[in-house]
């Protein structure tokens, strides 16, 4: 009706949103460092970072800084124009990787259908071969656009959203027999992540990854590489494919780029230039004053404060510390991941535990049905992983005394 406001009760009832959103019932209103406030004045330790977002930390001073700046210059101007931020934040990416160009936009999802695009767009129009079907992963995880939810390795994130694109083929992952089956001259791409976080927090072997390129020379494939929440220092590199000592086609960025700020951006190799010629591709909003403002104080301040090398050696101590207290539990099946993305696999599902740490002050996530998602800032100390552990060894134990009882 004209005039009246419809506003949410704190039951969610009367709210104007889609309900796409399975949410906790927490508000949370302040955040500083490692640190978050709710509405009620409840303090929570949070190890979630946005799903790897706020890699550093809550309302970073050097990023709060430019963007206060910027917000007194100049705002967004198009893409028509030169801007000299989208420049810096270009040359920073490129010359701290093996890139050669970047192409700016606002998410993860946005990011990989570049990337796709730019894989398809190269065969076609430049190797002139027609190619252009993708292989990806079961479990994988690469977006929410009819492309990337295509892509994604996962049943659940497609249902409901038929017909899906034609195009792409989903492998099981170390399955080189498999992977070499699926090839054709039809593939353009290999697309893959590093660490299937969405799929259980599992780092790909290095034995397959090389497999991986070396298929791609042989079959003349480009290799993309999924890094929206691998890259930006999360697994103790900038990028985790400097792990594998492989070069990548193609590889993607989002979340922890901006701290924040909503930006994504795909970079790859000088021979890929012309594929995306001017028309081709493009977003309105990507790449603004502010967002490249945003992404070149994060990146800066990753690169001054060796946040990477931090991130690798403070991954090690958590998972040595939850090794440690989660010892002798039957409940507990596995503890892996890379760096500050760290996966503690269960017998059961976890959705229960995951409530349970809230109510004790500590912020996780799942990573599928039983699987804990750990993704601390990259400044988090060893004071706060020892708080963490404690509270999740508390958690799990008493859960598990639950289930004998």
């Amino acid at each position: 009706m004209t005039g009246v406001i419809s506003m949410s009760n704190p039951a969610g009832q009367s709210s104007s949103l889609f309900p796409n959103y399975a949410r906790y019932s927490i508000n949370l209103v302040k955040g500083q460092g490692s640190w978050l406030w709710d509405d009620q004045g409840n303090k929570y330790l949070d190890f979630m970072s946005g799903i790897a977002v706020t890699n550093l930390g809550h309302a970073p001073e050097k990023v709060k800084a430019k963007l206060k700046n910027q917000l007194d210059e100049l705002w967004h101007v198009s893409n028509l124009f030169q801007i000299p931020n989208q420049e810096k934040a270009a040359s920073l990416l490129t010359a701290n990787s093996c890139a050669d160009a970047v192409f700016f936009c606002n998410s993860g999802a946005e990011a990989n259908e570049a990337a796709i695009k730019l894989a398809r767009r190269y065969h076609q129009k430049i190797q002139n071969n027609g190619r252009f079907e993708i292989i990806t992963f079961i479990q994988s995880f690469h977006g929410r656009t009819l492309a990337t939810l295509t892509a994604t390795g996962q049943d659940k994130v497609k249902d409901g959203f038929l017909p899906l694109p034609a195009g792409f083929k989903n492998v099981p992952l170390h399955d080189l027999d498999a992977l070499k089956a699926a090839i054709t001259d039809k593939t353009a791409a290999i697309m893959l992540e590093l660490v299937l976080a969405e799929g259980g927090v599992l780092p790909v072997e290095a034995e397959f990854v090389q497999a991986v390129k070396a298929l791609c020379e042989e079959h003349g494939l480009l290799l993309i590489l999924d890094e929206v929440q691998t890259g930006m220092g999360r697994t103790g590199k900038l990028f985790a494919h400097e792990h594998y000592g492989i070069e990548p086609d193609i590889f993607t960025l989002a979340k922890g780029i901006a701290s924040g700020f909503p930006a994504g951006a795909m970079l790859g190799k000088a021979f890929l230039r012309d594929a995306f010629s001017a028309g081709s591709h493009g977003s309105t909003f990507g790449g603004t004053p502010i967002a490249t403002a945003a992404i070149i104080a994060t990146i800066e301040t990753m690169l001054e404060d060796q946040l990477p090398q931090r991130a690798d050696e403070m991954g090690a101590y958590l998972q040595e510390q939850l090794a440690e207290k989660l010892a002798g539990i039957p409940h507990v099946k596995a503890i892996r991941g890379l760096g500050l993305l760290i996966g503690i696999e269960c017998a059961e599902p976890v959705s229960d535990l995951v409530i349970e740490g809230q109510k004790r002050g500590l912020l996780f996530i799942t990573a599928g049905p039983n699987v804990i998602r750990l993704l601390p800032n990259l400044y988090v100390s060893k004071e706060e992983i020892d708080q963490a552990v404690s509270i999740i060894a508390d958690v799990i134990h008493d859960h598990t005394a639950i289930k004998k009882a």
